[in-house]
């Protein structure tokens, strides 16, 4: 691994933690330790307990609002580093986690990781064949052997149709317009700061656009995922 390649990792480590303590600033501490306490009081092997060991083993605590990302992170087996942080979002979006932070959070990790894309594409392509969890809960999962979980989500979803449907088309056109947006809105933030009229004025529409076209292609696959969520798994 080269200095670039470790420097990449510092900053998303470092920026994930900053993010996690901004939002520990908003919350009750101490509930979330005694809901940590609670998982640990599960018998071993489950879920819950298993969610505690990792935690423990991390010396971290759970996310106030984003529990299931902890959850996710056992059940999917992906370790708390850089790397695995940026997989698991690979995973989701592939799994049908059409949601802005799994978008920005895996554009961010794309970005300053080029050396892993073909391990996040593997993880995404593994996400869409495994059953989605983006809905999961702790609550509703914590006495269930992790194990046994484990084998019925991965590669066991439905199967996918090999037929070009206008589903498909919608479903990545809109991928497509996120990406594009997101990227776009990046290239023109730092012209967003500039003194000179003409470049706030040439990078404003676009970074309007930008931000148009990913709020477009979020609404629309959050459309596609309410209507497969109605057939899929009833």
């Amino acid at each position: 691994m080269n200095i670039v390649q470790k420097i990449a990792r510092q900053i998303i480590e470092k920026s994930f933690k900053f993010s996690v303590w901004t939002i520990e600033q908003f919350h009750d501490k101490n509930y979330y330790a005694e809901k940590v306490e609670d998982l640990r009081k599960f018998p071993i092997g489950t879920l819950a307990n298993d969610i505690a060991k990792c935690l423990d083993e991390n010396n971290i605590g759970l996310v106030p609002n984003y529990e299931s990302h902890d959850l996710k992170h056992v059940l999917l087996d992906f370790k708390m580093t850089p790397v695995d942080e940026i997989r698991m979002q690979a995973f989701m979006l592939g799994n049908g986690n059409y949601t802005l932070p799994c978008f920005a959070i895996l554009a961010f990790g794309a970005i300053l990781l080029p050396d892993e894309w073909s391990t996040f594409y593997k993880d995404f392509k593994r996400g869409q064949k495994s059953k989605p969890i983006s809905s999961w809960t702790i609550e509703k999962y914590a006495d269930f052997k992790t194990k046994s979980l484990r084998e019925q989500v991965i590669e066991t979803g439905i199967k996918k149709q090999s037929a070009l449907t206008m589903k498909t088309i919608t479903k990545y056109g809109a991928l497509a317009s996120i990406i594009v947006g997101i990227f776009g809105m990046i290239f023109c933030l730092p012209f967003l700061f500039s003194s000179n009229i003409a470049d706030l004025v040439g990078a404003g529409f676009p970074f309007v656009g930008g931000a148009i076209l990913t709020v477009g292609g979020l609404f629309t696959l959050t459309n596609l995922t309410r209507q497969t969520r109605k057939f899929a798994y009833a």
